[in-house]
């Protein structure tokens, strides 16, 4: 069974880590989202969803197969926990 990243949960059907974001401000919550976006686009990676507010964003992400989450799946979860402590 795959280990979660601290922070993260894993949830049921489908396997899906989650984890909310919380920010001092909206500049900071912005700069998280652009990074994201960036480590997304690097990685070929995308979460399955993101919602967002002032001080907050939400990540779902999705078992890359659609079965089971996988040490891939939380190495990506992983690197988006850098995405914030390198804001």
């Amino acid at each position: 069974m795959l280990e979660t990243p601290p922070g993260w949960e894993a949830r049921g059907k489908p396997p899906i880590l989650f984890r909310r974001f919380t920010f001092a401000a909206y500049g900071e919550t912005r700069a998280f989202l652009d990074a994201l976006a960036a480590l997304s686009e690097e990685t070929g990676i995308h979460p399955q969803n993101i919602n967002f507010g002032t001080t907050y964003a939400n990540v779902t992400l999705e078992a890359a197969d659609g079965v089971d989450l996988t040490e891939a799946d939380a190495a990506f979860a992983r690197r988006v926990d850098a995405l914030v402590r390198s804001a």
